[in-house]
């Protein structure tokens, strides 16, 4: 598969088979996606990897805090700005109208909205998870960096017939996923990625987020 038909194929899968994924085919991906760029050639991430009897206590440590902390541990990186404006709001409000669509889940049942969001805890079925660690003290461009090395986990994985998701979700409970991990004094988690075989048969795997056309984001200058 070419890059650029792996870039129109990949999308966020929230149904996943049961089916296990080998040791062997999560580390050929890593080892295709250290290959990403970083800036003085820091490589500023750090991936946990989890299956089995490892990804059932992320689980269940997880669901223990936020049972106890349902609107999440406080702090200073919030996945969002507070008050988010258009076209940005626009464009999430919309995806997560087309999911819910498609699920038949109308807006005033939060219970199951809630129930939904809350299979993210679940790798939506994946059978593997990873964790992506950086160092708090890094600055913008090693985030930015961090986020490349992501999207080239995506491709490498999208290359084998593999799916993903990248789950900010993760986020709500860093702290403990910090104690969780024993990670160090300044790292923490950034976010997390269930990975595994898509469920074809799942209906919220139809959906497909638009993007904006290149001339609303792009300026050409010289020609």
């Amino acid at each position: 598969m070419d890059v650029s038909n792996a870039l129109y194929s990949r999308s966020s899968i929230r149904a996943f088979r049961a089916e296990p994924l080998a040791q062997q085919v999560v580390h050929d991906i890593l080892d295709a996606a250290r290959w990403s760029p970083s800036g003085g050639n820091l490589q500023p991430w750090k991936v946990i990897a989890v299956s089995g009897a490892a990804r059932q206590e992320v689980i269940d440590v997880v669901a223990a805090a936020l049972s106890a902390n349902p609107r999440g541990e406080e702090g200073d990186r919030p996945t969002y700005p507070a008050n988010l404006w258009d076209p940005y709001r626009k464009r999430r409000y919309e995806l997560g109208e087309q999911m819910y669509d498609l699920l038949g889940i109308p807006r005033d049942d939060k219970a199951a909205r809630f129930a939904r969001l809350a299979q993210n805890m679940q790798f939506f079925g994946a059978p593997v998870g990873l964790f992506f660690v950086i160092d708090e003290r890094m600055g913008y461009g090693q985030w930015a960096h961090l986020g490349m090395f992501m999207q080239s986990v995506a491709l490498a994985a999208i290359e084998r017939n593999v799916a993903s998701c990248m789950q900010e979700y993760w986020a709500l409970a860093r702290a403990t996923l910090k104690a969780h991990f024993a990670l160090e004094e300044h790292e923490m988690v950034y976010c997390g990625m269930a990975l595994g075989y898509a469920d074809k048969n799942a209906v919220v795997n139809q959906l497909r987020s638009q993007r904006a056309p290149v001339e609303e984001f792009a300026t050409f200058a010289g020609w």
